[in-house]
C-alpha cells in the first residue's frame, strides 16, 4: 500500500479519502514544524508527502528523496516554497490546491481594508482600556471607502473577486496592473488597465494579489512608496516578500502612506518589533484562507491530487513547469 506523510494536522476529509483508497497515512501531530533533517527522513521513507507552505523544499531535501517518492502535494495555492524544477528533474510530481481560497482571501482583504481605514484596532483598544467616557464627534475620524479608487496588483482569481466586490458593493473605481489585460473584467467592472507607477500614484487603496517570484520580490519598496498618496492604504494578503518590509516600516513611520493591513510578512513567522509597535498597521497571522470551507476543500483537493498520481491520471492541481 502506498504511504503518505502529512507534515501538519489538516481537516479529516482528505485523510479519510486517502484511507478509503488504501493509502497508509501518518500525520505530524506535534504542533511543531519539521526540521530539515526530519523532512529529509520523510522524503526518503514515504511514497507521497503532503506538505504545508511553511515547509521549504529545496534541492538539499530533494536529494534525500528515494525513487519511491512520486508526489509532493502542497496544501496551498502558491508553491514558492518548493524547488519545482529540481523536483521535476527528480521525477517527482508537484501539486497545489488552486482556486479554493479566492473567496476567503477576497473577504479577508476587505476585512483589512475596513480595519485599517476605520482605525478599528485603535478604537477597540480605546474602549477596552476604559477611555470611552463620552461621545466625541472628532475622535477616530477616517475616510470612507465608498467611491474611492482601489488599485489591484495581480489579477488572478483573488484579484478578480476583490474587484467585483469593490465595484458591485462599494462603487469603487478600479485600476489594475498585471502582465496581461483582462477585457472581460474591464467590461464587468469598468476597470482601467494601468502601469504599476500610475496605479500607485492614483489609488487610495492598493491591494496585492500577485504570486511571489524573483520579479515580484520587493516589488513595493522605497521608490514605490514615494509614488503613493499620503492618504493611501496598502494591503497584502499574497506573500510577504513582495513588500520590502523595512521600506514599509519607514513609510508608515514617516507618513508616506496612511496605513497598512498585512496578513503576510517578509520573514514570517518572525515579525519586526518596529512593525508591532506601529499604530497604523493591522496585522493578522496568515489566515486569509482560514475558513472551514476553504481548508476542507484544500484537504480534499490535496488528497485527490495524490490519489490521481497513483491512479496514473493527471491531478487537478498539477504544477506545470516550462520544458
Amino acid at each position: 500500500m502506498p504511504s503518505v506523510y502529512i507534515t501538519s494536522q489538516i481537516p479529516q476529509i482528505g485523510i479519510n479519502l486517502l484511507k478509503q483508497k488504501g493509502f497508509t497515512v501518518e500525520t505530524n501531530n506535534s504542533g511543531k514544524y519539521l526540521t530539515k533533517d526530519q523532512l529529509k527522513n520523510v522524503f526518503y521513507r514515504y511514497n507521497a508527502v503532503l506538505i504545508m507552505m511553511t515547509d521549504k523544499i529545496d534541492m538539499d531535501i530533494l536529494k534525500s528523496a528515494s525513487s519511491n517518492l512520486k508526489v509532493i502535494a502542497n496544501y496551498a495555492v502558491g508553491y514558492d516554497n518548493i524547488d519545482v524544477l529540481d523536483a521535476k528533474r527528480k521525477g517527482i510530481i508537484v501539486t497545489n490546491t488552486p482556486g479554493v481560497a479566492s473567496e476567503s482571501v477576497a473577504e479577508h482583504t476587505f476585512l483589512l481594508i475596513f480595519a485599517a481605514s476605520k482605525k478599528l484596532i485603535e478604537a477597540d483598544k480605546f474602549v477596552r482600556l476604559g477611555k470611552y467616557q463620552k461621545w466625541d464627534p472628532m475622535s477616530f475620524l477616517s475616510s470612507q471607502i465608498w467611491g474611492k479608487t482601489i488599485g489591484i496588483i495581480g489579477l488572478g482569481k483573488i484579484g478578480v473577486f476583490v474587484g467585483q466586490i469593490a465595484y458591485s458593493g462599494l462603487r469603487m473605481k478600479i485600476l489594475y496592473y498585471d502582465i496581461a489585460r483582462a477585457e472581460d473584467f474591464e467590461l464587468l467592472t469598468e476597470a482601467k488597465f494601468t502601469s504599476l507607477d500610475q496605479l500607485l500614484k492614483e489609488a487610495d487603496i492598493i491591494t496585492i494579489h500577485c504570486p511571489l517570484t524573483e520579479k515580484t520580490r520587493h516589488l513595493i519598496g522605497n521608490e514605490q512608496f514615494d509614488l503613493m498618496k499620503k492618504s493611501a492604504i496598502l494591503i497584502n494578503t499574497a506573500r510577504g516578500p513582495i513588500i520590502d518590509e523595512n521600506a514599509l516600516i519607514e513609510a508608515l513611520k514617516n507618513g508616506k502612506i496612511a496605513a497598512a493591513g498585512l496578513d503576510v510578512f517578509e520573514f514570517e513567522p518572525q515579525i519586526s518589533e518596529e512593525l508591532l509597535k506601529l499604530p497604523n498597521v493591522v496585522l493578522t497571522p496568515h489566515i486569509a484562507s482560514a475558513t472551514v470551507e476553504t481548508r476542507e476543500a484544500m484537504s480534499r483537493i490535496a488528497a485527490e491530487n495524490i490519489i490521481a498520481v497513483f491512479e496514473g491520471k493527471e491531478p487537478y492541481g498539477l504544477v506545470k513547469t516550462l520544458p
